[in-house]
């Protein structure tokens, strides 16, 4: 059979088809969820801030295990957040199985493999912190953050390319507060309520990243963190990608590709947004360095 058969019959199957493969198979890993491992990192975001290119950088490390199955390419079951209702065995069900590590480690030697995810919102989203530590207090946690005018703006691009967003950038930032009026308290009161559209449409108030922060810190400690500017992974996906994989106790691997994922293309901004923008930022992203104890490339 040739090698690309079972992508190219997948690729076409009909959407029932799929459907019913993945009901079968994640019935499978539930029903094995007691042997699967737990993750030993999460990458947390920021959205738009290289979460999707820096988790498909780290599955190229032989240690570094793939959601299950490799095969659906899923980098997050968005458990701590929308799936939370669905239980352990349900999140476990994802991971790579204790004896598919031993192996790894044993054909490769080294250390062993690690596992983990990647979203962007679990580091927006405040209950995630305290869900976090529930179920992993060891997790190692990644975080890159993106200049946060450029971040607001790629994160308009994705929700127009999505077709959920119809206006203009300036009218989107404008309509915020309104879009989020009562959404926050509707998630305090309610520990499983999802909202859209804190998860969509908060293109400015998710580039004040101090507070997000905070949140995390007042739950881990700091020395289970590994933050560092997208700008450095488009700089250098090899260097950044070391400095991950040194972070979680692996040794370096060159990287096959290096292909910036999900990369949108989008018109220049106009430039009376951007300076608005920029001072908007301004003193966040100071508050921000002087959390951190150390400064980026951003306007302070």
């Amino acid at each position: 059979m040739p090698t690309g058969f079972v992508g190219w019959a997948k690729d076409r199957s009909p959407r029932w088809v799929k459907d019913a493969a993945n009901a079968t198979t994640r019935a499978y890993a539930v029903r094995t969820a007691d042997r699967r491992h737990l993750p030993d990192f999460l990458i947390i975001g920021t959205k738009r801030g290289g979460t999707t290119s820096l988790w498909n950088y780290l599955i190229q490390h032989p240690l570094v295990m793939p959601m299950y199955p490799a095969s659906r390419g899923v980098k997050s079951p968005g458990y701590y957040y929308v799936n939370y209702d669905k239980g352990d065995a349900w999140y476990r069900s994802h991971f790579a199985t204790e004896e598919e590590l031993d192996r790894v480690q044993q054909s490769l030697g080294g250390p062993r493999p690690v596992t983990g995810e990647a979203c962007p919102y679990y580091m927006y989203y405040p209950p995630v912190p305290e869900r976090v530590r529930a179920r992993t207090p060891d997790v190692k946690i990644i975080v890159t953050l993106r200049d946060p005018v450029k971040r607001a703006y790629s994160h308009y691009w994705e929700r127009v390319g999505d077709g959920v967003e119809d206006l203009s950038f300036e009218d989107a930032l404008a309509a915020e507060p309104e879009r989020l009026r009562g959404e926050r308290e509707k998630m305090a009161a309610d520990p499983m309520y999802y909202s859209r559209a804190h998860d969509f449409y908060t293109y400015q108030d998710r580039g004040v990243y101090r507070p997000q922060l905070e949140n995390w810190f007042s739950v881990f400690p700091r020395e289970q963190f590994l933050i560092m500017p997208a700008e450095d992974l488009y700089a250098n996906e090899q260097a950044a990608v070391d400095r991950v994989t040194e972070f979680l106790g692996l040794p370096a691997h060159p990287l096959k590709i290096a292909e910036r994922h999900n990369h949108l293309p989008a018109p220049p901004m106009n430039p009376d947004t951007k300076e608005r923008l920029t001072e908007f930022y301004r003193p966040h992203n100071r508050a921000l360095y002087e959390l951190l104890g150390e400064e980026y490339s951003w306007p302070a």
